[in-house]
């Protein structure tokens, strides 16, 4: 039986990578790199498949907001970032004959031309019990549901369509 599309957010910090960065690239495709939380790598490596979306969101930022869509387009493979001695995501303990992580690539689905604040996001009554908006919630890889990831996207349009 056929598996419908999942949703995630995957979080960034903007001045690391941000979505305009992913807009920047050539084909607008990048590989998501450097996660080092087991629980978000298990995500990746098991849960995430060709097709599913994903909410970009920045962290760190002020405010921290939901900045745009992707889409995943090439499914987990080994993470070399960390078997280079000279990258801040190195990892002694993962060798390329036994990987501890890995990434996917994601493809820029959207830029939204509002953002979402996460104060704006503890309004939406759609998203009262998204990971995200969980006091204490840190995990920079996680499921979203298909309504919350609608919500949010219906709410950046809104927002922009307001703004105009």
């Amino acid at each position: 039986m056929a598996r419908g599309a999942k949703y995630w957010l995957m979080k960034t910090e903007p001045e690391t990578y941000s979505i305009h960065d992913l807009e920047a690239e050539s084909n607008q495709t990048t590989h998501w790199d450097g996660v080092r939380n087991y629980q978000a790598r298990n995500f990746m490596r098991d849960e995430m498949k060709l097709g599913d979306r994903v909410l970009v969101y920045h962290s760190n930022a002020k405010p921290p907001h939901a900045a745009g869509t992707a889409k995943i387009v090439k499914e987990s493979y080994p993470d070399h970032t960390a078997w280079d001695e000279n990258d801040k995501h190195y990892d002694p303990k993962s060798t390329p004959e036994n990987p501890r992580w890995f990434m996917v690539d994601i493809k820029l689905d959207e830029v939204f031309d509002q953002t979402l604040g996460l104060d704006e996001l503890r309004e939406i009554k759609a998203l009262e019990g998204m990971e995200l908006l969980r006091r204490g919630s840190r995990l920079s890889v996680q499921p979203v549901g298909k309504g919350e990831f609608d919500a949010i996207v219906k709410a950046a349009h809104k927002k922009a369509a307001d703004a105009s």
